[in-house]
Order: C-alpha cells, then sequence, then structure tokens
C-alpha cells in the first residue's frame, strides 16, 4: 500500500530494545527547561535576616541617640554612690530618705553657687580693673618700643589704626554671630546639670527600693553578689571623692600661699579655685585653673604672671608624681600604674567623664573580682625578693665560665 501523506508527517518509531529506556532529549533551541521549586526554609531565613539587619540597624540608631542620656545617667549613679554615706547616715538617725536627700543636695547648690558668685565678681572687679587701666599698660608699652627700636609710635595712631582695621570688624562680627551658639551651649549645659540633679536625686533617695527591685529578679546567690558590689562601689567612690578633695584642699594651700607672698589680691578664692578646678576637672584642669591667678597676677606686675606660672607646672610635676600616686593608691587601692591607665582608657572612652570616674569604676571592678581569685602562699625564694641564687660551691658568673676552659688545660684538675 502507498504511504500516506500521515505517515510522511509522523514517521513510525521502532521499540527500544528490551531493558533499555530511552534518554530524554534535551530542549530544542530557543524551549523553557523545566522549573526548580524553591526550597521552603528559603523565604523565611530571608524575612529573618533581614528582620535581624533592621532591628541591628534600630537598635545602633537608637543607641547612639541616646548617648549622652546614658552618659549623663552614669554621671548621676556615681554621684548618687558619692553621697550615699552621708544620706544613709541622716536616714538612721530617724530622718526620711528623701529629705536627707534634699539637704545633701541642698548644702552643695548652696557652696557651689555661693562660690560661683563670690569668683564671678571677683573676675568681674578685675577685668573693670584691666579695662581701666589698659591706656597705661599701652602707654608703657609704646615707650618701650620708642626707647629699644627708635621709633616714635603713639597711642593715639595705635587706637586708630585699631578702630579701623578689618580684623577688628570682622572679630565682632563672628562674635555677635557666635553668641547664638554660646546661649544653646549655656541652655544645653543647663539642661543637662538639671538631667544629672534629678537622676542622682532617685538613685540616692530611692536606693534601697532601686536594690529590692533590681535583686527581687536574681537568685539568692546572685542577690548576695550585687549587694556586695554595691556596697563596695559606695566604699571606692566615696574614697576617690575623699582623695580628690584631700589633694585640692593641699593644692589650695599651696597656691595661697604664693599668692598672698606676692601681693596677688584675691588670694584665698584664688586658691580655692586653683583647688577645685585642677582636682576635679581632669586632664586639662590644671591649666584652666592656673590661667585666672596669672591674668591677675600680671595685674599687680607682669613678672609676677611668670612666677605663678613657673609655680603651677612644678607643683603639676609633684602632685602627677609624688602626692596623687600615694593618696590614690591608699584611698582607693588601686596600683599608680592601674591608676593612671584607667584614666587614660576613660578619657579615650568617655572623655573627661569617663577620666573622673575611671578610678572608682576600676577600683570597684579590682575590688570585686578580688573574691573569687584564688590565692595561693608564695614560696620562700630569694628570687620573689629580687635576689639572684647563688651556688652552693660559691662560684662567680666569671668563675664558671672559666671553669671548663681551665679542666680542657689540665685533665687532672678537681
Amino acid at each position: 500500500m502507498a504511504p500516506t501523506d500521515e505517515d510522511d508527517q509522523h514517521p513510525t518509531r521502532h521499540p527500544a530494545a528490551t531493558g533499555t529506556t530511552t534518554p530524554d532529549r534535551p530542549p530544542a533551541s530557543g524551549g523553557v527547561a523545566p522549573a526548580t521549586r524553591m526550597p521552603r526554609w528559603l523565604p523565611r531565613a530571608m524575612v529573618l535576616a533581614l528582620a535581624l539587619i533592621a532591628a541591628f540597624q534600630l537598635g545602633s540608631w537608637a543607641f547612639h541617640q541616646l548617648t549622652n542620656l546614658l552618659i549623663n545617667i552614669l554621671i548621676a549613679f556615681f554621684l548618687a554612690l558619692a553621697i550615699e554615706p552621708a544620706v544613709s547616715r541622716m536616714a538612721a538617725r530617724g530622718m526620711r530618705r528623701g529629705l536627707a536627700t534634699f539637704l545633701v543636695f541642698l548644702g552643695l547648690t548652696v557652696v557651689v553657687a555661693g562660690f560661683v558668685t563670690l569668683l564671678g565678681s571677683m573676675l568681674a572687679g578685675q577685668i573693670i580693673k584691666m579695662v581701666e587701666g589698659f591706656p597705661g599698660y599701652l602707654d608703657s608699652l609704646i615707650n618701650w618700643i620708642n626707647e629699644s627700636f627708635h621709633t616714635q609710635l603713639r597711642r593715639v595712631d595705635v587706637q586708630e589704626g585699631l578702630l579701623h582695621s578689618d580684623w577688628l570688624r570682622k572679630y565682632a562680627q563672628n562674635s555677635a554671630a557666635g553668641v547664638l551658639d554660646v546661649s544653646a551651649q549655656v541652655l544645653g549645659g543647663l539642661f543637662r546639670l538639671l538631667t544629672i540633679g534629678l537622676f542622682s536625686f532617685y538613685f540616692a533617695a530611692d536606693g534601697p527600693r532601686l536594690r529590692r527591685a533590681l535583686c527581687s529578679v536574681l537568685p539568692p546567690a546572685r542577690q548576695a553578689e550585687v549587694l556586695r558590689a554595691w556596697e563596695i562601689a559606695v566604699d571606692k567612690t566615696g574614697g576617690y571623692l575623699y582623695s580628690r578633695g584631700l589633694m585640692a584642699l593641699i593644692s589650695g594651700i599651696a597656691h595661697y600661699i604664693l599668692l598672698e607672698v606676692l601681693g596677688v589680691p584675691y588670694a584665698p578664692v584664688l586658691g580655692v579655685w586653683v583647688g577645685l578646678v585642677s582636682q576635679f576637672i581632669p586632664t586639662i584642669g590644671t591649666y584652666l585653673a592656673g590661667a585666672l591667678p596669672m591674668l591677675i597676677a600680671f595685674t599687680v606686675a607682669p613678672w609676677y604672671a611668670v612666677w605663678v606660672l613657673a609655680f603651677v607646672v612644678v607643683y603639676q610635676q609633684f602632685e602627677n608624681y609624688v602626692l596623687q600616686p600615694k593618696l590614690t593608691a591608699k584611698t582607693v587601692d588601686i596600683h599608680p600604674a592601674v591608676a593612671f591607665g584607667s584614666v587614660i582608657a576613660g578619657t579615650a572612652l568617655l572623655g573627661a567623664v569617663g577620666a573622673l570616674i575611671a578610678i572608682p569604676a576600676v577600683a570597684t571592678l579590682q575590688a570585686f573580682l578580688g573574691a573569687y581569685v584564688k590565692r595561693y602562699a608564695v614560696t620562700d625564694d630569694p628570687r620573689v625578693h629580687g635576689h639572684r641564687a647563688r651556688r652552693a660551691n660559691g662560684l662567680g658568673l666569671l668563675a664558671r665560665a672559666r671553669r671548663p676552659r681551665t679542666a680542657q688545660s689540665d685533665p687532672e684538675a678537681p
């Protein structure tokens, strides 16, 4: 029978051999391969990863936004620890804890406000005196320049040049523009002081309640450790402030004696200023404290300012290398090198605040961890005391070095 068109279009396929399978042919060019199914866990893992990244970004942003608040709370906590002994003493005598905290804060506020008021009035009086005496200082300087360099300068010419100078105009414009920045910084500083005072008041007044709230979520063994750490922190912080107060007293007395000998006015107030600022403003406090006595001493005699500067530098070295290591090691019970390193680390982490609270924080941590370090009796060895051990035959180092050579040259020698 003749083949038809259907037979031409659909050729007959011969069956495959028995026991074999026909391999699948690859799809023709331009065809679509069969899609593989996505694992069921992949969408869930992607959603979880995105959620973790978003949570990390949100936490990082919130932490950076709240950094200043956290630092203020940390300062308030250490301030509350510092006044805790006084508040506890007054509360033990029957006074309400809130009232005792208020009285302590009131006393501190009165002392600080009185000191700032007295210092401000003294500084204002000295500035007025310097402004009134500026023409005389300028005449003395012009006369010295004319005699030394044979010039013909006049005070009127100098004043006219200053009044019509571009530098003075630019300085006035920048000062007027910076008034708003200074006002914003002052308001920010007052708000920060208010925040620190409020938190420290609550920490000191509600100290027992805070400790109970913290211990209520811990097992009994952990409660004892937390209470012990709290007590150590109170002792170490109080000891640190005691050492700083003692150094401030010594520094104030020393600078008062110098200023009194030189005849500088307001010597008692300046002594208190130097003592407080140099001890309670870390790193740059010494130089800020010495600037004001130098300025006032300059109004008396220019060379007096040089004497004050020299005394400030010498006393600072004495304090750093002699006074501070001994007082800090005794009151806070840490090695002077550890105290110095902790101040550097605290400054690198939190700036001036870190430098101020670094020593009591490290002292608290050291005292708390010291209870968990097992100690053993030290062996009675001379090397412990820094003495080198000697041989029983008494041979020195040189003799031990020469002995083998002698033994080789004379084999019968003992």
